[in-house]
């Protein structure tokens, strides 16, 4: 399962790239909103920081397919070859969706609650399908039981979509469907971060470790210093 952040914070984005294998970016009009920062400044910053190869997802806001298109296209021409035009999964945007397909575009079909609005998705060309995990919850719904049915209904339908699952309250969900292998999942950084989260215990047994080099080869003393 790939893993990509779902924050346009540069600072937060940076930090979770230091230390994990992270295969790209998503946002979205209301992520963006929070940066207080005029869009392309921010998605180009950064694009720069995860280079021209990873994932980065940006979100078109029109409303009638014709100009989803033109945003698209204006994102990607921006952006870079390996941008994924997020475009909602209503009809308007279902007909956006063939149009860039055909044209080569990648597309991500975002605002997916049920599993029909992602097999229509699919149907038009969608590189993945994005369900709303927590959201969908919170309409009384199982999330992850969604994101299940939705992956099913790919493979057995051989499509080639991919589930790019979204909106976690926790990293259980996310475990949950990485154990069912969806294609992937984009993830706030403070529950990346949180994915190693017996902390106490793990310093603890990383501690043993050192002391019991320690009283062998002395303080201080590593596999690089103790010939």
């Amino acid at each position: 399962m790939k893993l990509l952040i779902d924050d346009a914070d540069i600072e937060k984005i940076r930090k979770i790239y230091e230390f994990y294998a992270i295969d790209g970016v998503t946002t979205n009009p209301s992520i963006l909103a929070k940066s207080g920062r005029k869009p392309y400044e921010v998605l180009r910053e950064i694009r720069d920081l995860l280079g021209e190869d990873a994932e980065l997802h940006v979100q078109v806001v029109s409303s009638k397919a014709d100009d989803m298109v033109k945003e698209g296209k204006k994102i990607v021409e921006k952006l870079g070859k390996n941008t994924y035009v997020k475009i909602p999964t209503v009809p308007e945007g279902l007909k956006a969706m063939r149009i860039l397909h055909n044209e080569g575009y990648k597309i991500t079909a975002t605002a997916i609650y049920t599993p029909l609005q992602a097999y229509l998705a699919a149907k038009a060309g969608a590189n993945y399908a994005a369900p709303y995990v927590n959201r969908i919850d919170n309409l009384g719904t199982n999330g992850i039981e969604v994101t299940r049915k939705i992956h099913d209904i790919f493979e057995n339908n051989g499509f080639k979509t991919e589930i790019l699952a979204a909106s976690f309250k926790n990293s259980l969900q996310v475990l949950e469907l990485c154990e069912y292998g969806v294609g992937a999942a984009t993830v706030a950084p403070d529950i990346i971060e949180g994915f190693i989260n017996n902390t106490t215990n793990v310093q603890a047994a990383v501690q043993d470790f050192t002391d019991d080099f320690e009283k062998l080869c002395g303080e201080g003393k590593t596999m690089l210093n103790c010939d």
